[in-house]
């Protein structure tokens, strides 16, 4: 089974505006849609609410709130996602209306979604996907904010206070969920940093440990090394942020990996440059760089890359050959 996984996704704001007149098509590059669609199974983290209701959180001192109109449920379709995780620190960035409206967008365009609900229950209750009879449990959980928590009468995101090591109800969820293979998608950590902090990394060994075939993070905002079973940080793949000129969070990689029932066997990372309000394959300058710092990153943890047909490819275990394949 193959997997697409795509980081911080923001419809809102500018995109939103490009959503309203009607240039969904130039969102993203054909090339990028068909890459994604090569996949079973394709998920992403959804960093906004979709509505036409709400009021801004009232927060002070938060800077930034995203808001996708009705039309972003039906471009993620096109795109073909199958779930999107909203665990995050947007998804009630317009209150509780509008995050019960995402849910109700969603499910009109046939997206699954995990990490959020109208109660506490919801909101940490794993998906299953099913395709070609492989059952994928999903679960999305995040770090920050936690005054987004859902609680038992207060519809909210599923928080997970990490620093501690993993609560009880997230270690219970990942060991009991009835699939093939367990996807845990962690908002987690500070923005713009280069490569995951010792706190991260531990709760990635014990998810791990507790029953995650795959942890693949996000939040940073640029994309981190993997090792086995683990993408720290997914990066973005669609927005209308400004570029740090340094951690180059314009490019950035698309993820397709490969599960069987034994777990991650192969992951591949399409180079991806995101410009304002589109995102379409990198190429040139802007490929080296994704080159160079993914094979830098990924050996950090001890994982080795190599190139092929434009993709960068990490093995961590030889594919079985189909039976009769000649």
């Amino acid at each position: 089974m193959k997997l697409a996984l795509a980081g911080d996704t923001m419809l809102g704001r500018g995109v939103a505006r490009a959503l309203g007149e009607e240039r969904r098509s130039a969102l993203f590059a054909p090339e990028v849609v068909e890459a994604a669609q090569e996949a079973d199974l394709f998920v992403l983290n959804l960093e906004c609410c979709i509505s036409e209701r709400g009021e801004p959180w009232p927060d002070p001192r938060k800077p930034f709130f995203f808001r996708a109109p009705p039309a972003a449920a039906e471009e993620l379709a096109r795109l073909g996602v199958d779930c999107v995780t909203l665990a995050n620190n947007h998804a009630l960035d317009f209150g509780a209306e509008a995050l019960l409206d995402t849910f109700e967008h969603l499910r009109a365009a046939g997206i699954a979604w995990v990490g959020a609900g109208a109660d506490e229950h919801e909101a940490r209750a794993p998906g299953v996907l099913e395709r070609n009879g492989f059952r994928l449990g999903v679960l999305g959980i995040t770090d920050h904010p936690h005054q987004y928590a859902a609680a038992v009468d207060r519809p909210g995101v599923a928080y997970a206070e990490l620093r501690r090591g993993l609560p009880d109800w997230l270690r219970a969820a990942v060991r009991t969920v009835e699939a093939d293979a367990v996807l845990v998608s962690p908002h987690w950590g500070p923005n713009m940093v280069a490569e995951p902090l010792a706190r991260t990394r531990r709760a990635a060994a014990e998810l791990l440990s507790a029953g995650a075939t795959l942890v693949a993070g996000h939040s940073a905002h640029v994309f981190h090394g993997v090792e086995r079973g683990v993408l720290y940080d997914l990066g973005d793949f669609l927005d209308d942020y400004a570029t740090d000129p340094v951690l180059r969070n314009d490019l950035g990689p698309l993820f397709l990996v490969t599960l069987d029932e034994h777990g991650p066997v192969r992951l591949e990372a399409l180079p991806l440059k995101l410009g304002y309000c589109r995102t379409r394959l990198a190429g040139g300058g802007d490929g080296q760089w994704i080159r160079r710092r993914f094979r830098d990153a990924c050996a950090a943890f001890g994982s080795d890359t190599h190139g092929k047909g434009g993709r960068l490819v990490v093995d961590w275990r030889p594919v079985p050959a189909s039976v009769g394949s000649g």
